[in-house]
């Protein structure tokens, strides 16, 4: 072809790439033959890519299921010709002969369809099927019979593939053309004057056919006609033309259909020979075969209606008369498709990991799917396996996006595993599929979190500086450095040494943050102690722990710790100085480290000397105290200590004998493990009982001698001035005994008929005030002294109780009730003591009793 028709199919290519996008299409068409390098279209221009990005964005032309012959330039985004095009090698006959094309933009992703027609060339020139026939036509054949030739072909399609037929010049023989169906026309010799054999035995004919293309190609077929004598009976069939159907899915040996041809001749003549002639197309050859007995037509290969739809072939009668006739009639066979093709699926573009903050709708692939069959049997349903968070839409026929529907979630699910389905309508349906990974990305959408809001830590005190008190763990979900948390300490409420752990302010105690008892590892959570902890400063810190991981931007976890501290026995008891002056122990001290106290002679056992204070600054246990009284191996007690009250009273009555004075070990144990203990020494001194309640009124040994309170006796002139004036109120408290005893017997007998009455007075009540401020009552005799609190020091004065008036039942008559006649302050109760000591000393001698009741009760 020459230069200028070249550069004439090059205009009309290029007024033929004046196309628009629609629907996302572009159409191009490139002739035949075109040579490398030409330039079907500017498609990167027709896509709207500005100049020098189309190699930027990756435009790159996705080869398809055929050799497309074409690619895209990535310097300029044209599309051009990269080998040899042939239109009859890539579509055959079929037209238009249009390559369906995918180009690929990235940045953003986005797929077009091109489609590229290939338009011929009139380069293919008709071909017979041979370059000879011979042709036997018996003398006797009549003028107008009709001898079919076998046509040309031509490659081409459309105008270069319409052929026209001439026969060079014959007296006996015109040529007439049949169109048997819109694409092929048919030959026909026929016979326009009765033959003479003897004349012209053989007649040699040239075929000629020529296309419709410009410039017009021809193709020659030499017939050479051999006149037969005498047998001028033809064989004919029963139909002209035979029509069979038969699914591409026949096995081979199948009989398509048997044709029947009968010959009026008699004999040889009328014998008949079956053939096929003229297939086209020409690949039916290796298809058919007949019997040439029989007539019966069979398949000798496997039909592909996706390769061809429709076979036309002849069958040639041919009798066994010399010269021999044949007849002839037309089969058509037309396949019919069956679903023997399944769905093919092809992923041609995956944009992975997907993050999981991805928006709804993101693509995250392209697929193609398509199937061979037509019809029902070629339409496709496609969809995702499971379904999940991904949706199939469908863009053009064929064309599909796999695209995000739900909100992803690294932490459910990190990968995907789907497939894309894809079923034909056929029945049965058959199936396609490919599988997709998809993996999830992670972003920091997770904040720490602990397995507890409040976490309680129990930690003993004076533990070691740097011990581990607890590890914390705060869960994240996320990977990598999103889930990678570190911890860190915030100040919160502490608890100090008094009152309620709840009432500290801002984490401080006296002043100091948390933060100065304990630290958390940043790494680990581990909770450490930074000093030893002292139940006595602190009993509760109260504080947060924060989570926060790497991510971008980081997320952040609480929980608050409440660190109790443990008390450890570290404390040993204290003793505590006396509340003031009395009986109890501590009133009068002496010595250092030694405590006082004063009991009469004869007080009854159970009688309270002392009582002993000490407290622990430890907790629980740890500060529960008991008493114990140490005593030498042999030596009997005079004394017992109360186990947890620490009251020391007489184990027996006091003699004379006992001695002037004792002295008691009193151990204070607490219940710890190992227990701490501290040690009292508690000197009691024997005196007399005026002595001792000289020494309870006073409420301090200032007020007596020195000898009397415990000290050291005749230490010099004070002592024996102190000594004097005791014996003088001693002698004056004597004469006024013997007064008060003359008084009394002088009534006693002045009223002696009611001597009966008074002389058997019943016991008297004594009513004491206990230190905790509630009454007791104990039966003992009319004359009796009451250590208690010193803080009480009131004389409370009651009358004896007298018995019923004679004749009166004694179970039926309710003693009356002391009645009470005076109360006197502690500045006076000295002057009533001088006044009742003949009388109390009397009543003090065990088993005797008062030979006058009595009117005076001393209670402290």
């Amino acid at each position: 072809m020459g230069e200028c028709a070249w550069g004439a199919v090059l205009r009309v290519v290029a007024v033929q790439a004046a196309w628009a996008l629609c629907w996302g299409q572009v159409r191009y068409s490139v002739p035949e033959e075109a040579k490398a390098g030409t330039v079907v279209g500017r498609v990167a221009q027709d896509l709207g890519v500005e100049a020098g990005e189309a190699e930027a964005r990756r435009l790159r032309l996705v080869p398809g299921g055929r050799r497309a012959s074409v690619e895209v330039s990535g310097a300029s985004g044209a599309l051009v010709v990269s080998s040899r095009l042939d239109r009859e090698e890539l579509c055959g006959k079929s037209a238009p002969c249009a390559l369906r094309l995918e180009v690929l933009l990235e940045r953003p992703l986005r797929v077009f369809h091109v489609e590229l027609e290939v338009t011929d060339i009139n380069d293919n020139a008709p071909i017979f099927p041979a370059a000879r026939k011979n042709i036997s036509i018996a003398e006797l054949s009549v003028a107008g019979s009709r001898f079919p030739l076998e046509g040309a072909s031509d490659a081409d399609i459309g105008a270069n593939a319409q052929l026209s037929y001439t026969l060079s010049p014959s007296e006996h023989f015109s040529l007439d053309l049949q169109k048997s169906n819109e694409r092929n026309i048919e030959p026909e010799l026929v016979l326009t004057k009765p033959l003479d054999r003897e004349t012209m035995a053989v007649h040699r004919l040239l075929l000629t056919a020529s296309d419709g293309g410009r410039p017009s190609l021809t193709g020659t077929m030499e017939l050479v006609i051999s006149v037969l004598d005498a047998n001028d009976n033809a064989p004919q069939f029963n139909q002209s033309v035979y029509k069979v159907q038969l699914p591409e899915s026949a096995a081979v040996g199948t009989l398509v259909a048997r044709v029947n041809a009968t010959d009026a001749d008699e004999g040889i003549n009328s014998e008949v020979n079956y053939s096929v002639t003229n297939f086209f197309p020409p690949s039916g050859k290796d298809l058919i075969s007949i019997n040439e007995k029989t007539g019966e037509i069979h398949l000798t290969g496997a039909l592909d209606f996706e390769e061809v739809n429709i076979f036309d072939f002849r069958i040639e009668a041919r009798d066994q008369g010399w010269p021999s006739l044949s007849g002839h009639c037309k089969v058509v066979l037309e396949v019919l498709d069956v679903n023997d093709n399944a769905p093919e699926v092809r992923v041609t573009s995956l944009s992975v990991p997907v993050p999981e903050d991805a928006s709804l709708g993101t693509v995250v692939a392209l697929l193609s799917v398509w199937d061979r069959d037509s019809g029902s049997n070629g339409r496709v349903r496609c969809w995702v396996w499971p379904s999940g968070p991904f949706v199939l839409e469908a863009t053009l026929s064929g064309s599909y996006s796999l695209v995000l529907r739900e909100l992803l979630d690294r932490e459910r699910v990190s990968e995907y595993e789907v497939e894309v389905r894809a079923e034909d309508g056929g029945s049965p349906s058959l199936g396609g599929r490919v599988g997709l990974r998809v993996p999830v990305s992670d972003v920091n959408d997770n904040a720490p979190s602990f397995a507890q809001a409040v976490y309680t830590v129990l930690a003993r005190e004076n533990n070691l500086a740097g011990a581990e008190l607890a590890r914390l763990w705060a869960r994240d979900p996320d990977e990598a450095g999103n889930g990678r948390v570190s911890y860190s300490l915030w100040e919160g409420a502490l608890g100090g040494g008094s009152g309620p752990w709840w009432s500290g302010t801002s984490g401080l105690v006296g002043g100091v943050a948390a933060s100065s008892y304990v630290s958390v590892e940043a790494e680990s959570g581990v909770l450490r102690a930074l000093r030893p902890l002292d139940y006595e400063e602190v009993q509760v810190l109260q504080f947060e722990v924060r989570a926060v991981d790497a991510g971008e931007p980081s997320l952040c976890g609480n929980a608050t710790v409440q660190l109790f501290v443990l008390d450890e026995n570290d404390n040993a008891p204290a003793l505590l100085p006396a509340a003031g002056g009395g009986s109890e122990a501590g009133a009068v001290s002496g010595e250092a480290g030694t405590l006082w106290a004063w009991a009469s002679w004869g007080s009854p056992s159970g009688q309270v000397v002392a009582k002993i204070r000490a407290v622990d600054a430890d907790s629980g246990y740890n500060a529960w105290l008991r008493y114990e009284l140490w005593e030498p191996r042999g030596k009997s007690a005079l004394f017992r200590v109360g186990l947890y009250s620490g009251e020391v009273s007489t184990a027996r009555a006091l003699e004379e004998a006992d001695g002037p004075r004792q002295r008691l070990v009193i151990v204070v144990r607490d219940h710890g493990e190992p227990a701490r203990s501290a040690t009292a020494t508690l000197s009691v001194s024997l005196v007399e009982g005026g002595e001792a309640a000289l020494a309870a009124a006073a409420g301090s040994s200032s007020l007596l001698p020195r000898s009397l309170a415990g000290g050291e006796s005749g230490s010099g002139p004070a002592a024996a001035a102190a000594a004097t004036n005791v014996w003088l109120v001693v002698a004056i408290c004597g004469v006024s005994s013997l007064f008060l005893l003359a008084v009394v017997l002088y009534g006693a007998s002045r009223w002696a008929p009611r001597a009966a009455v008074l002389s058997g007075p019943g016991p008297t009540t004594l009513v004491c005030a206990s230190e905790v401020g509630s009454w007791s009552y104990s039966q003992r005799h009319s004359r009796s002294l009451c250590v208690a609190d010193a803080a009480k020091s009131d004389l409370m004065v009651f009358s004896p109780n007298f018995p019923p008036p004679p004749g009166a039942a004694a179970k039926d008559t309710q003693p009356e009730p002391p009645s009470l006649l005076d109360t006197v302050s502690a500045s006076s109760a000295f002057f009533l003591f001088l006044l009742s000591r003949p009388l109390g000393r009397q009543c003090s001698e065990p088993g005797s009793a008062p030979a006058v009741a009595g009117p005076w009760v001393l209670c402290r």
